[in-house]
C-alpha cells in the first residue's frame, strides 16, 4: 500500500525500550521496601534532644538498678519503686501499666508492669521483693511522666520491701549512678546505631555515638524485633529472663 510502511520493533530499538520499561516496574516495589527501611534508619539516627542532659541530671538518693528501675526508702519505712529516666525519655509517649494488686506479694526480678504500643510491649521487672501497698492513680491517666519530673511523680508502686538491704547492695547511687547512666547512654547509642543497620540496607551510617544525641520517643518508631532486643539487653534481669517477650 503507498504511502505505508511497517516497522518491527524487534529489529529496532523498541525491544530495548520494552526490557527497560518492564525493568522499572520490577524496581518499584523494591524501591518502596528499599525508601522505608532507609526512612526508618534517618528517623533512628535523627539528633538532637535534651534526652542525654536528662539522663544525666538524674535525682540523687535513689537506688538503681542496672535493668533501669530504681527504688527510695522513705522514712515510713516504705519503698517507692518506678523507671528511670533513659527509659521515661526512651519510651516517650506511651503508658506504663502496672500488673500488680495492692496487697499482692512481688518478689526481686518478677515482672510488675508493662509499655505497650500497637501490639508491641516491654516487660518491667521489680527492683525488690515485698509487699504491694499501693499503685500510683497517676499511671491509670496519664502517659509515662516526662523525664525531667520529680521522682514523686514517676513512680508505679509503693511497696513494703522485704529485704532491703541485701537487694539493693548492688544497686548504683549518687556519683557511682551519674558514672553508670553516662555508660549506658553509650551503650544505648551504640544498640540504636546497629538497630538502624539491621533494618536499613545501606551500611556506613554515622555512629550516634560521634557527637550525636538521643532524641525522645525513640521506642516508638522501633520495630517488634528491635523491642524484644531491647528488652534482653537493658531491662531483663539474669535471674528473670522472661522467654514470652
Amino acid at each position: 500500500m503507498d504511502g505505508y510502511s511497517y516497522i518491527d520493533i524487534f529489529e529496532t530499538k523498541g525491544i530495548e525500550y520494552l526490557v527497560i520499561i518492564a525493568f522499572l516496574l520490577l524496581l518499584i516495589p523494591f524501591s518502596i521496601f528499599i525508601d522505608k527501611k532507609l526512612r526508618f534508619r534517618i528517623e533512628v539516627l535523627k539528633s538532637f534532644s535534651i534526652l542525654s542532659k536528662n539522663v544525666l541530671n538524674i535525682p540523687q538518693g535513689l537506688f538503681y538498678s542496672k535493668h533501669h528501675t530504681w527504688a527510695h526508702l522513705e522514712k515510713t519505712g516504705l519503698a517507692k519503686v518506678g523507671l528511670d529516666q533513659l527509659m521515661h525519655g526512651f519510651a516517650g509517649d506511651m503508658r506504663i501499666n502496672p500488673l500488680r494488686y495492692s496487697n499482692e506479694m512481688i518478689k526481686k526480678g518478677d515482672v510488675m508492669a508493662e509499655i505497650g504500643l500497637n501490639g508491641k510491649r516491654l516487660r518491667v521487672h521489680s527492683p525488690i521483693s515485698g509487699q504491694i501497698i499501693k499503685s500510683n492513680p497517676v499511671l491509670a491517666t496519664d502517659m509515662i511522666a516526662d523525664s525531667n519530673r520529680s521522682s514523686n511523680h514517676t513512680w508505679i508502686y509503693e511497696i513494703k520491701p522485704l529485704n532491703w538491704k541485701d537487694e539493693t547492695s548492688s544497686y548504683y547511687l549518687a556519683e557511682e549512678a551519674s558514672a553508670w547512666f553516662k555508660a549506658e547512654l553509650e551503650r544505648l547509642k551504640d544498640f540504636l546505631a546497629m538497630k538502624a543497620d539491621q533494618f536499613a540496607p545501606q551500611p556506613s551510617m554515622v555512629v550516634l555515638q560521634d557527637g550525636g544525641e538521643l532524641r525522645d520517643n525513640m521506642l516508638e518508631e522501633l520495630p517488634a524485633e528491635a523491642w524484644q532486643d531491647f528488652q534482653k539487653e537493658f531491662l531483663n534481669p539474669e535471674e528473670s529472663i522472661d522467654q514470652s517477650i
